[in-house]
């Protein structure tokens, strides 16, 4: 006689997803004390506007100058101006907020001829999202470089405003909600 046992419950991303996510030094695409370096800062919403403790923030992005240490940067790669910079961070919503140190990007080519105003690419991972979703995160004290950026003239006056984040004493947050009201832009990739 076969016995049937009970179905295990299903897992957007399985009970190990946070082995190799979590460590002190995840929040840091730069060391501590490095000069001229800003915190970004935010809280992960859902479509009620309540907070999510469970998500993941990661960023991508250039240096200073504009340029990637990566065989991808159309310009060849190239080390970083800054000391102990990664280019990569992530952090952990716990009670919805999250925060990255890293330092502000410069403007990179937008393949047009152009340049792109400076600004992170962002990765969020959450419960009840079976893929990622991503989004950028732009300065709000570069109205000038921001208002030629392609991919924020592309969109309307409220859109743009949910990639823009405003300048705060120690850097600049910005709020991401996954959907509803305000909802953030986010891209196909």
């Amino acid at each position: 006689m076969t016995r049937r046992l009970p179905q295990t419950p299903s897992q957007t991303l399985g009970p190990f997803y946070s082995i190799g996510l979590r460590g002190a030094h995840w929040p840091f695409a730069v060391p501590a004390g490095t000069p001229g370096a800003v915190w970004l800062r935010g809280r992960l919403l859902d479509g009620a506007g309540d907070p999510v403790p469970d998500g993941i923030i990661e960023t991508w992005q250039a240096d200073p100058g504009g340029r990637f240490d990566h065989p991808d940067d159309p310009r060849g790669a190239q080390p970083p101006e800054v000391p102990g910079f990664r280019g990569f961070a992530r952090s952990e919503t716990l009670d919805g907020e999250w925060a990255i140190h890293t330092v502000k990007p410069g403007r990179v080519p937008d393949g047009n001829g152009g340049l792109q105003a400076p600004h992170v690419d962002v990765t969020v991972l959450a419960r009840g999202l079976l893929d990622r979703v991503v989004t950028r995160l732009y300065f709000g004290d570069e109205a000038e470089a921001n208002a030629g950026d392609p991919v924020l003239r592309a969109l309307d006056e409220a859109a743009r405003a949910t990639l823009v984040a405003r300048p705060v004493a120690d850097g600049y947050r910005l709020d991401i909600v996954l959907q509803g009201a305000g909802e953030t832009v986010f891209f196909r990739v």
